[in-house]
């Protein structure tokens, strides 16, 4: 798929590789009016290779590297140069895709701020462990990346244009849970961020792996008690049928996000990440065993 997501950037008058949300078998972006002006995919290869990384050596993961660098290329160049500031413009969708009657001036999602900003630091330092010579355009975005927005003491899920929608993904959470920490966020904002989404968000809008996701923000907050309240969840989507299928609707009676999503935040809250205590998103109570887990990236 490199030379189709190559193909892809260029289009867009970029370099590096593009990455779609969804693929038919040859590689082909399937056709969707969301699909293609969704940004906050663009870092799983990063994410995945780094976790590969950890798990066996840079040795047997140095085989991914061409697909970490024209990943991180690609977010080097793609950001708008706003007066020194590298920003994330429209049109764009992030995660939370209720926005998309605003795509064509949508801009700089906290969400995808925070990836953009971790992944492109990854991939940074995977050239010094390779011994490459450094990519002072990759550093440039990364250091120049637009802080997110804070209104009224929280984070908002995009910067602009002004709008606070409590349907969909609450993505903004991402930020710092499924993204682990970056200089961009401030955790004491993101918990009542937190705090604010669980009491006011419309429950039967959201999906199999937002639940995962709260958990882990709320673990990486320091908030267990929370982190297990979200995994159990009374909300529609958060429903597991007895052959192990996260059931969404008649129409999507199996969803497997719901199911990885799951599987990485209790991973996550039993096994924590690099410098945390043990079973850090879990509170007093519980006995926690894990056996063959590794911490996620602090």
């Amino acid at each position: 798929m490199l030379p189709e997501a190559q193909r892809t950037a260029a289009a867009q008058g970029v370099t590096g590789a593009r990455w779609p949300k969804q693929v038919g078998p040859a590689g082909e972006e399937t056709p969707s009016d969301i699909g293609p002006f969704l940004l906050w995919q663009q870092p799983h290869l990063i994410y995945f290779a780094e976790l590969l990384r950890r798990s066996v050596g840079m040795e047997q993961a140095e085989q991914y590297a061409e697909l970490v660098f024209e990943t991180a290329e690609f977010m080097a160049t793609h950001p708008n140069d706003d007066d020194g500031v590298a920003s994330l413009g429209a049109p764009l969708l992030p995660a939370q895709e209720c926005y998309g009657d605003v795509k064509a001036e949508l801009s700089d999602p906290t969400f995808e701020l925070a990836y953009w900003h971790w992944a492109l630091d990854t991939a940074i330092r995977w050239r010094e462990l390779l011994g490459r010579e450094p990519a002072p355009h990759w550093e440039q975005t990364r250091d120049e990346l637009r802080r997110p927005e804070v209104r009224e003491g929280i984070y908002p899920a995009i910067r602009h244009p002004v709008l606070d929608r409590r349907t969909d993904h609450p993505s903004v959470l991402g930020a710092l849970g499924v993204v682990p920490r970056t200089p961009l966020i401030r955790p004491e904002i993101m918990e009542a961020t937190l705090l604010d989404i669980l009491q006011n968000w419309d429950w039967r809008s959201t999906w199999g792996w937002d639940c995962p996701m709260i958990a882990m923000t709320a673990a990486r907050l320091g908030r267990p008690d929370l982190a297990v309240d979200a995994l159990l969840m009374p909300t529609p989507k958060n429903s597991y049928l007895s052959n192990g299928h996260n059931w969404q609707n008649e129409g999507l009676p199996l969803y497997l996000p719901g199911n990885g999503g799951l599987l990485i935040a209790v991973a996550l809250m039993a096994a924590g990440w690099d410098g945390s205590k043990d079973a850090p998103g879990f509170s007093g109570g519980f006995t926690v065993r894990h056996e063959g887990l590794n911490r996620l990236p602090a």
